[in-house]
């Protein structure tokens, strides 16, 4: 099996899955993206079916899979790689789950009287820094439900923060009395921009989420602005955490264009120089170089 002839990649996550025909130059011919997560498969006898489900659309090709796939609700788990870790750890690793499917390791981190987890986000971390967008040291967040603070050193990951804050965002809005406030588009506008300096600067969240219905119910703002504004305050507190952890003026954000934006924004407010990366160029970047150590 000769993986540089080409090959299937998959990032598979817990809600959504995203896979991706590479052929033999590592170039993306083919790709779909659906709501097959991992939760969506009954049981593990499950996946199988679902592996072939992905070959009637791309081919009969060996398959490389990222992500909540190789977790212990996946298909087979693949174990964590301790940091520091980079490409090779990751390909060393590599847990087969069929003949022709590799499952790529997820990242652990224990230090500092904390221990944290990824999967998926490995792989666009270190493909972004072997594209050549991202040099060997760096600061790096990743927006997402479970956003990921990341010090790159000598190519490698070399440790990383989880901060919940998309999941939070989530909770308020489905499940808390701000949920009637939240109907509405975020943006990176003033009012976002103004909820993240306050954040950035103050120690009051849970105070200051409350203050989001209060303002309203007194004509002190306007309920179309609540959702940038909470979801300011979020990020705003989210980013404080992320650069506590460094004093690099240069922060790389990588992800979905439309998170990358917002982090952006509050980034900006604290005084940092933020370069947007999108996550799936990334992606494709660092599964091609898997596949290339595997051949």
């Amino acid at each position: 099996m000769k993986w540089t002839e080409g090959f299937i990649a998959v990032d598979w996550g817990t809600t959504n899955r995203r896979a991706y025909r590479i052929d033999s130059s590592g170039e993306c011919r083919d790709e779909f993206e659906d709501s097959e997560g991992v939760l969506s498969i009954a049981d593990r006898i499950g996946f199988a079916g679902a592996v072939g489900q992905i070959r009637e659309r791309l081919g009969d090709h060996p398959m490389l899979l990222a992500g909540m796939i190789g977790s212990n609700r996946g298909w087979k788990e693949a174990p964590y790689v301790p940091c520091p870790a980079g490409l090779d750890d990751l390909a060393a690793k590599l847990v087969w789950a069929g003949e022709q499917e590799a499952i790529v390791p997820g990242v652990s981190y224990v230090g500092d009287n904390r221990a944290d987890v990824m999967r998926g986000e490995e792989v666009q971390l270190l493909g972004a820094v072997a594209s050549g967008r991202v040099g060997p040291d760096a600061l790096v967040c990743h927006p997402g439900t479970h956003n990921k603070w990341a010090q790159l050193h000598g190519a490698a990951i070399q440790s990383f923060r989880t901060v919940m804050t998309g999941e939070l965002f989530s909770l308020l809005k489905d499940h808390s009395i701000l949920s009637d406030l939240l109907t509405g588009e975020v943006e990176a506008n003033d009012t976002f921009r103004s909820a993240a300096r306050y954040a950035l600067r103050n120690d009051a969240l849970p105070a200051e989420l409350f203050a989001v219905r209060a303002r309203v119910l007194l004509g002190q703002a306007e309920k179309k602005d609540a959702a940038s504004y909470t979801s300011g305050l979020l990020i705003g507190t989210d980013v404080r955490i992320g650069l506590s952890q460094s004093a690099a003026e240069d922060v790389v954000v990588i992800g979905r264009p439309d998170l990358t934006r917002l982090y952006s924004a509050a980034i900006a407010e604290a005084e940092r120089r933020p370069t947007e990366l999108d996550g799936e160029k990334c992606f494709l970047s660092g599964i091609v170089e898997i596949a290339k150590r595997m051949s």
